[in-house]
């Protein structure tokens, strides 16, 4: 294939790799993403990339044209270009979640949401069988919450939720990537409002939905204020413009009982806290820090009869 070599010699690739981290390190990037981006493009394993075997190999065959790469490394240093949009890929608790600029990246610590929940439904017994029925996660995007529910509640039926066409159509393509398209099911709307026909049936809801004030987006980093959809991040002037949307409105779609799971910015707990207190219809309001010791996640559980305080 003219001008699209697929094949490059062990050699060649190991220059490259060697320019490719001096020239992260220059720049302020870590040089490990180089040895992932080979993991997802060039099939290499660990073991061959430490011992640095590969450099032996007469053909490797890449994911996309060896030039492609190079062009694509160099906007990851030039523009601040996100390596998983490079790979299109973003790994994510046992899944490798397909990404592209119309969606957020998973972050890891967004994974303990899937934790939280599965721990909360087993604190709270077997009597309301939460881990049955129907669970929401709100504002979708990649739909990775909504396969890690899938996952950790193989008895329940899953609803993503998105405004955003093109992040949606990234969701569906997860589910059927892992076999899920007919436990998970998206809708285009905002936040509850496609899920009408549903009100008062839902065990749970999960969201990381926009929580970063509107003044702080162009302080952060360039990967993210550059490159990621800001639909996804903006939360309004005090960040908290959703997640308060969230508090108000959820309680008529959930069951007595039922949970609700968000995500944060550091230093919103205790307003998220004092607004779930003062809607009223929440119990058992708990706050949970992420593995670097932020306050990150906020639980709750619906008021109703047989609802344990």
């Amino acid at each position: 294939m003219v001008g699209k070599q697929l094949f490059v010699s062990g050699l060649q690739l190991w220059q490259w790799r060697n320019t490719a981290m001096q020239a992260a390190v220059a720049v302020g990037v870590s040089p490990s993403e180089v040895d992932w981006l080979l993991q997802e493009v060039a099939g290499l394993d660990r073991l061959a990339i430490r011992l640095q075997s590969f450099k032996d190999w007469s053909q490797i065959q890449l994911q996309l044209p060896f030039a492609e790469l190079k062009v694509l490394w160099q906007r990851r240093l030039d523009e601040r270009l996100p390596v998983q949009y490079i790979t299109g890929i973003a790994p994510w608790r046992k899944f490798n979640i397909v990404v592209s600029p119309a969606v957020l990246i998973p972050r890891p610590e967004t994974e303990c949401l899937i934790d939280l929940a599965v721990e909360t439904v087993q604190e709270i017994g077997e009597y309301l069988q939460l881990d049955w029925g129907h669970w929401a996660d709100l504002g979708t995007g990649s739909g990775a919450i909504a396969l890690g529910l899938a996952d950790a509640f193989p008895q329940a039926t899953i609803h993503g939720v998105d405004r955003s066409t093109d992040a949606l159509a990234i969701a569906q393509k997860n589910a059927d990537n892992y076999g899920l398209a007919e436990r998970i099911h998206f809708y285009h709307g905002s936040w509850w409002q496609p899920l009408d026909f549903l009100k008062g049936q839902f065990s749970g809801m999960v969201s990381n939905p926009p929580y970063i004030p509107s003044a702080t987006l162009p302080t952060l980093q360039a990967e993210v204020i550059q490159h990621e959809p800001h639909m996804a991040l903006d939360g309004g002037e005090s960040g908290l413009n959703c997640i308060h949307h969230l508090i108000n409105v959820s309680p008529t779609y959930l069951r007595p009982g039922g949970l609700w799971l968000i995500e944060m910015m550091a230093g919103q707990a205790d307003m998220v806290k004092k607004l779930l207190e003062t809607q009223g219809s929440y119990d058992n309001i708990q706050i949970y820090s992420d593995l670097a010791g932020i306050e990150r996640f906020a639980v709750a559980q619906i008021k109703g009869e047989g609802v344990k305080s």
